[in-house]
């Protein structure tokens, strides 16, 4: 058994090696988990166990700072909790059954069928496969990964309704939407039978998505949209004062998403190679570009760069490069970022306003089209002409461009219908809003009954 893939030089290392080596021989120390003909790395168990941390950070605090800056203080606390209870109400959710309707084995390209629900038939023994041939992790470290993204999707739709929305309605409704919108979603772009992994829409071209665009943002995005639509409007918009209350724990938030995305973006490799080094490069780059634009375009057209505009180009540059993680180079993460984050602004700043529709925290504006844009352009900067790692034999761009285009519509329309129904019946059952009374007075107060600041 190789315990070192390079000799150690040193009398003291080289006696540790040797002891250690001794141990392992012995059965007395760990060694490599083997299964018949595959391996477990201890590596690649490290850095997803990491990874899978870090996507939690991202959600708490992350996003429940990035999101509580950016209302009014009387509604901070409702946003947490949000963040707080969708997170976990996920969790149970995902063990139960999510895990089997997302990667259960079924072979339709729809769902993932029951076959793993309650977890049935995994144990600390079950592997799955990753990227590498006999390379392969734990089942219940990919399980735990999986569950954190299906975690974060639906609190991200909270941005979009903040400030005017019942808890318990938030709850019911987030429930059914995990449910079904977000595991379909999930097995059709990520399992090996998923309708859209398969290229079974675009001529038996595959879409590309290597953490998430559209099982994520486009996913989170267009459902945030189509709340807001029928939630309606904050009760005061354009006669009262709704400015963020906190702009340094939204700073503080964003900034947190960005070091946890590094788990999103490269854990999405799920092995601990030049792979995952490619998707961390590019989410700092990607990123960075899309924050510099932002700051430019705004400075250029209102002659003045803003810490909002900063996070703001932050979080388009992130949603940007979920897709294209792993698949382009770092220029071309630069240049996606920054058209990424051109196009959020344009949403954010020229048609939100024009159509009137109140994106509270502008989840559609920059999850929605911030997917998109990266989903799409996925489909170009993935060419090796532009430094991506190249595109299938025999797929040429324009045919991987159409089928990236496909699996966008899918997305969009089937989490356009879908979550339209459901907010729907949630009306109908519990309703959506509280009263006029109680939005005037804040939803900390009203729906949990303490504040977020004493004064």
């Amino acid at each position: 058994m190789k315990l070192f893939k390079s000799v150690i030089a040193g009398g003291v290392l080289g006696a540790m090696a040797t002891s250690l080596a001794f141990a392992q021989d012995l059965g007395i120390g760990p060694a490599p988990q083997e299964v018949v003909g595959e391996v477990v790395d201890k590596g690649d168990v490290a850095w997803m166990l990491t990874s899978t941390v870090l996507v939690l950070f991202m959600i708490l605090p992350g996003l429940g700072l990035f999101y509580g800056g950016l209302v009014r203080a009387k509604n901070m606390l409702s946003v947490l909790m949000q963040c707080v209870s969708i997170t976990s109400i996920v969790m149970i959710i995902y063990v139960l059954y999510g895990y089997s309707l997302a990667f259960g084995g079924s072979e339709s390209p729809y769902w993932g069928g029951f076959g793993k629900v309650f977890l049935a038939g995994i144990n600390a023994d079950s592997t799955v496969g990753t990227f590498t041939d006999g390379v392969v992790l734990p089942e219940y470290l990919f399980m735990a990964f999986q569950m954190t993204f299906a975690c974060i999707t639906p609190a991200l739709i909270v941005g979009a309704f903040a400030e005017r929305i019942k808890f318990s309605a938030v709850v019911l409704f987030m429930i059914l939407w995990v449910t079904l919108v977000y595991f379909p979603i999930a097995h059709m772009v990520w399992d090996s039978n998923g309708l859209i992994f398969n290229g079974m829409h675009a001529g038996g071209v595959a879409a590309l998505d290597f953490a998430g665009g559209t099982v994520v943002h486009i996913n989170a995005g267009i459902a945030a949209l189509v709340g807001s639509l029928i939630i309606g409007k904050r009760t005061g918009l354009g006669k009262e004062m709704m400015a963020p209350h906190s702009m340094t724990l939204t700073m503080v938030g964003a900034c947190i998403l960005w070091v946890g995305w590094f788990g999103f973006n490269a854990g999405s490799n799920l092995e601990a190679t030049g792979g995952a080094a490619l998707a961390m490069i590019n989410t700092f780059t990607a990123t960075a570009g899309a924050t510099v634009a932002w700051i430019v375009i705004e400075a250029l057209s209102r002659g003045k760069a803003s810490m909002l505009g900063a996070v703001s180009g932050i979080i388009a540059g992130l949603v940007a490069v979920t897709p294209a993680a792993g698949l382009i180079g770092p220029i071309g993460g630069i240049f996606l970022g920054a058209l990424a984050s051109a196009a959020c602004y344009f949403f954010v700043a020229v048609v939100k306003p024009a159509l009137g529709y109140d994106d509270s925290l502008d989840v559609f504006g920059i999850h929605g089209i911030g997917g998109i844009v990266g989903a799409i352009g996925t489909g170009i900067f993935v060419s090796s002409s532009l430094g991506g790692i190249g595109l299938e034999e025999g797929v040429t761009m324009g045919a991987q461009v159409y089928s990236q285009i496909v699996a966008v519509l899918i997305t969009i329309v089937y989490c356009g219908v879908v979550s339209a129904i459901l907010y729907k019946v949630v009306d109908l059952v519990i309703g959506l809003r509280p009263t006029v009374e109680a939005e005037r007075e804040g939803l900390d107060i009203t729906s949990h009954g303490e504040s977020a600041y004493h004064y």
